[in-house]
């Protein structure tokens, strides 16, 4: 793996080239993301999530009976070990992101293959990622509300069932969708910081859970994962589109971020939020929700009109999610059971062609060959 600077000693990282990769594609002046060279907008028309975990881990589309064969090993693998369950219960209270990077941890202590760095072993390994990580999010959000864990339907989608284990319902099929589509979007974004993070601990042949736990820790970060509960907490208490323009222009005034603008990457529109802007207007209309699409749609308008910025992924999946029932402290937890498919992708990848990532520091401090000072004298 070759490191790149494009500018000299950038901040953050910003313009360097830190690893050669198949899986993701960014153009950020003219918007465009794919996957694998699919382009997202034809993958969130046609694609399923199931058909996109392939993609992402393969680098082809799944034949039928390779489509087939991973749903069934999904749910095959959904259960979790009895011990992470007996912490979910433990924990009911903690913070959602703060039990996940546990329980995904702890996965690791009751897995025979934990320590198997085969590329099959991995390879399965990815496939209980996917699927445990699911259960680690729903059953905790249904438990904490008093239900009990809901054991995986084959009859279901990925998507169709989370949003059953969650809520204890089985989705209508305008749901199953909209959420199916949200998790394509979410699936992968090149070297963002969590997956960067993923692939630096897998670059030290750490094992596949620590790789992604690390991948959780990153995306617990507010700068990171979790704008969409800052958003959909600034909609509900705004109440009518009037008042969104005016806290808009008041968080103007203050000099405050409105969470959901803007992107390190993308100079013009972000593709995704293309998709989930539609979805949560027409998602809205059907769930009686159409005001935080109403609030959303006057708030982009002014921020675009005043700042020239546009809407993030983060935007309009919070009213989109809302919409769908899910509470709002499991949005970033729902972050982290889509893009573990991009995160396990990227650590496979990794392992395939390996070298140790270990970046230099530009040195500002005093230069060598300071003279000792006797502690008398300090």
């Amino acid at each position: 793996m070759s490191t790149t600077t494009t500018t000299p000693n950038p901040a953050g990282l910003e313009g360097v080239v830190a690893a050669e990769s198949e899986i993701c594609y960014i153009d950020g002046n003219l918007g465009v993301l794919s996957y694998r060279g699919y382009n997202i907008h034809t993958l969130a028309e046609h694609a399923t999530f199931e058909e996109v975990i392939w993609l992402l881990w393969k680098g082809t589309l799944p034949k039928q009976a390779e489509l087939d064969q991973l749903k069934a090993d999904l749910v095959a693998n959904a259960a979790i070990p009895a011990e992470v369950m007996a912490f979910l219960r433990a924990n009911l209270k903690a913070a959602p992101m703060d039990v996940l990077r546990t329980a995904v941890s702890m996965l690791s202590l009751y897995d025979p293959l934990a320590k198997d760095m085969s590329t099959e072993a991995n390879q399965l390994k990815a496939i209980k990622l996917m699927a445990q990580t699911s259960t680690i999010v729903s059953a905790f959000g249904r438990m904490r509300n008093g239900g009990e864990p809901v054991a995986a339907d084959p009859s279901l989608s990925f998507a169709g069932n989370f949003l059953n284990a969650l809520t204890g319902k089985r989705p209508d099929s305008v749901m199953e969708k909209t959420f199916d589509i949200a998790l394509i979007l979410h699936a992968d974004h090149e070297l963002n910081a969590s997956t960067f993070a993923a692939r630096v601990t897998a670059a030290t042949l750490s094992d596949i859970y620590s790789a992604v736990t690390s991948g959780i820790g990153a995306l617990k970060g507010p700068l990171h994962g979790g704008a969409n509960e800052e958003v959909i907490k600034l909609l509900l208490e705004l109440g009518s589109p009037d008042k969104a323009v005016e806290r808009v222009y008041d968080m103007f005034a203050r000099k405050i971020k409105i969470p959901g603008f803007g992107h390190r990457v993308y100079k013009t529109d972000d593709p995704r939020a293309t998709h989930l802007k539609k979805m949560s207007e027409a998602l809205g209309k059907s769930t009686g929700h159409e005001d935080l699409y109403l609030m959303s749609l006057r708030m982009e308008e002014t921020v675009k009109k005043e700042k020239k910025l546009n809407p993030n992924v983060d935007f309009y999946s919070a009213s989109t999610y809302y919409s769908l029932g899910i509470p709002v402290d499991i949005y970033t937890p729902i972050f982290a059971v889509s893009r573990m498919s991009g995160w396990t992708a990227h650590v496979l990848e990794q392992y395939h062609n390996n070298r140790l990532i270990r970046p230099r520091a530009e040195y500002k401090g005093n230069p060598d060959g300071m003279p000792w000072i006797p502690m008398a004298d300090r």
